[in-house]
């Protein structure tokens, strides 16, 4: 018998190792459930904005995010649809929990599943933590995958 609680669910993806590792895990709880995976990855312009302006390396390092980023979206794609499951995958641009959020918030998602590097002390202080923003703003439930550093 076959859960209706979750019908959708995001999985929020960096593309690390460690990411793809949990999508085994992700794509189970979908079937168990019933639901249709969501899988979004963002690509986070801030990262470079505090380096002086230099056009050329900015598009390059745009190009190779945004290449990670399909990537990782499209390893959890492929490993769902393998799995008969529905999926769909979403490029998203801006700081990552924000983006997070407001896709949940659009697309009627009924569960967040987001990975925690377990940042802790001065690193959590200065750069935050993706996974506690998600947590703090969403309107849905948030699953938080503590995923180990390789």
């Amino acid at each position: 018998m076959q859960s209706k609680l979750y019908r959708k669910i995001l999985f929020a993806t960096d593309g690390s190792e460690s990411a793809r590792k949990a999508v085994d895990d992700v794509v189970e709880f979908a079937r168990l459930s019933g639901a249709k995976i969501y899988a979004a990855s963002v690509i986070d312009r801030s990262i470079y904005s505090s380096v002086p302006e230099d056009m050329e390396w900015e598009e390059a390092m745009y190009d190779r995010f945004r290449e990670l980023a399909e990537e990782a979206v499209s390893y959890v794609e492929k490993t769902a649809k393998n799995a008969g499951l529905e999926v769909e995958s979403a490029l998203l641009e801006g700081h990552p929990a924000e983006e997070i959020v407001e896709f949940a918030e659009k697309n009627g998602i009924d569960l967040i599943i987001v990975g925690s590097l377990g940042k802790s002390g001065i690193e959590r202080f200065l750069i935050g933590s993706v996974s506690e923003k998600v947590v703090r703003n969403a309107k849905v439930p948030v699953l938080v995958v503590h995923w180990k550093r390789q």
